[in-house]
């Protein structure tokens, strides 16, 4: 085993990598489309059922809250609990302004129904900037609902089809000031009122929730909190152009001790109904998320609906009963913006997971850690990567002086390896044991220079995903033609400098002893380059620095056993 033919089998390993992704991603399985017959309803029975039971739910006595679920003939989830269901279909909206969020919030049930994210542009240079919920019609259906919800026998109740009413119909967050509270009202014909309330914070995406419970009424009043994310995701068209279309858009989990997943052709995930403490709920996409964070000591029943591609993730609460007179409340916590992890962690400890950097996470969180605390010195994050790499260049420099060494004198051997192969080229055997007789006598290890590319590896598959998925990176900037690390390079100089930069390291290896392996390392740089054209430039920037700080390191260590070799 010799270090250029590692190197060829390490180059093609990436290949095949970026490749078994991309098919994986454009040819998974899909889930079903689920057909509707002339009366809108779905011909399918998986969501066109009836309110479900709270199994497992905790309720306090003679309390029977229903469930939020999927409703038939539309998109919109039912509590069907109350006669305000019934009500028109415009109940108008608000408003809400802070110096991070841009937000409309329907009077039916203070449905969270658009949010812009003020601080990020959907394209860099442009004003429009990215926009989590719509429902507007122009684009797929993605709302969060909050709500009450109780026995239909007990009355009506403040649920998500509940029609609120609002002193003001638009809210700013001052200047100066730290904190906005957004009330809306309610109240039933019997005297039970609820008071919700939305409360948003200066320079954060977390948003609170409250229900101040007023019971009015002679009997006592039972309700269970909610809410749930509905969305409609219609296939995304892959593209190897976007690095971004490959990114897990979709319903996520934290159960209180793992994170997962969840795909929605997967019979398991679809059907989700399982009790959970100090948990929470997502949908994520690219960079961005919103999330439902129940309080951590209480337990909650979380429930998966899906439709075709639309799905509805559910978190409902232990029910409480309030009695006649008395007041109650409840409270939770909801996050819509971006992924940066130490805001989410302020809210859950484990929030952060949704910065997804999938099987490599062990490796990826401490690169991200050092990025970033590299960046607060610096404040550009193509110097930190350059920086980081020569730091971490640094960490394995003893496993690749190792590596260089055997390299150099392995091509101080050259011409006694090639008068070897004239002798024996009839008897691949002898051929074999001659060489191995060789290296021992010269106290060198073919294998050596293994190990520091085996670990490079993961490295550079670690670095992959925080580029991708770390939205401190989305659109930042570097130097001159290079304005979003997280995007390919325009004019292709990065991938190309990478490719000078990787013949160069070709020429200063020992030559493979096979013509055919000699040629294909001939021609490498330039499928390496073609592949990684189309990468983020912060990779390829990782990348070519890498194999710089490898040539300037292997040239030294050839000098310096070539002086040893004279003498």
């Amino acid at each position: 085993m010799n270090n250029p033919r590692l190197f060829l089998w390490v180059a093609l390993a990436l290949i095949l990598f970026v490749n078994y992704q991309t098919w994986v991603r454009d040819y998974a399985p899909v889930a079903p489309v689920v057909q509707t017959g002339a009366n809108g309803k779905p011909l399918s029975t998986d969501l066109d059922s009836a309110v479900p039971q709270t199994t497992g739910v905790p309720a306090a006595a003679g309390a029977s809250p229903a469930t939020p679920s999927a409703g038939t003939g539309t998109p919109v989830a039912a509590v069907a609990t109350a006669p305000e269901t019934a009500a028109p279909a415009e109940a108008g909206s608000i408003t809400v302004h802070t110096d991070v969020l841009d937000l409309n919030i329907g009077l039916r049930g203070g449905e969270l129904n658009r949010a812009d994210i003020l601080q990020y542009p959907k394209v860099k240079g442009e004003p429009d900037p990215v926009r989590l919920f719509r429902r507007d019609g122009a684009d797929a259906l993605y709302v969060m609902q909050t709500g009450l919800a109780g026995d239909a026998a007990a009355g009506p109740h403040p649920t998500h089809q509940a029609v609120f009413k609002s002193s003001f119909d638009k809210f700013t967050l001052l200047d100066g000031v730290d904190e906005l509270r957004v009330p809306l009202t309610w109240m039933s014909e019997d005297g039970v009122s609820v008071t919700k309330t939305f409360i948003f914070h200066r320079g954060a995406y977390q948003v609170d929730l409250e229900y101040t419970v007023q019971n009015g009424s002679t009997a006592p009043w039972s309700a269970a909190p909610y809410a749930q994310i509905l969305h409609d995701m219609p296939p995304v068209e892959r593209s190897y152009l976007r690095v971004d279309t490959y990114a897990f858009e979709g319903p996520a989990l934290y159960d209180g001790k793992k994170y997962r997943k969840l795909k929605l052709d997967n019979t398991d995930d679809a059907k989700l109904s399982q009790d959970i403490t100090h948990g929470w709920f997502a949908a994520l996409q690219h960079h961005f998320v919103s999330a439902l964070v129940p309080p951590a000591d209480e337990s909650y029943h979380y429930t998966l609906k899906v439709r075709g591609h639309e799905y509805l993730a559910t978190a409902m609460g232990p029910s409480q009963t309030i009695a006649s007179g008395a007041q109650g409340s409840f409270k939770s916590t909801l996050f819509v913006g971006p992924k940066l992890q130490a805001a989410l962690e302020k809210i859950h400890p484990e929030l952060s997971r949704v910065a997804d950097y999938g099987m490599l996470t062990i490796l990826a969180r401490p690169l991200f850690w050092l990025l970033q605390n590299v960046h607060g010195l610096f404040g550009n994050w193509g110097v930190t990567i350059i920086l980081t790499t020569f730091l971490l260049k640094l960490l394995l420099y003893p496993l690749s002086e190792a590596s260089g060494k055997s390299m150099a004198k392995m091509k101080t051997l050259g011409p006694r390896i090639k008068n070897l192969q004239e002798t024996y080229k009839d008897d691949r055997e002898k051929l074999g044991r001659a060489m191995m007789d060789l290296y021992k006598r010269e106290k060198i290890n073919p294998a050596a220079g293994c190990l520091p590319v085996v670990i490079q590896l993961p490295v550079f598959l670690a670095f992959y995903w925080v580029l991708l998925e770390t939205v401190e990176m989305r659109q930042a900037p570097f130097v001159g033609w290079i304005q979003d690390l997280s995007a390919r390079d325009p004019f292709f100089i990065l991938p190309a400098i990478m490719a000078g930069a990787m013949f160069l390291q070709y020429r200063l290896q020992p030559k493979p002893a096979d013509d055919m392996q000699a040629k294909v390392f001939m021609i490498l740089p330039l499928v390496m380059s073609a592949t990684f054209a189309f990468f983020p430039a912060g990779l390829v920037l990782y990348y070519a620095v890498n194999t710089l700080l490898g040539i300037a390191q292997q040239w030294n260590i050839n000098r310096r056993i070539a002086v040893e070799s004279a003498r």
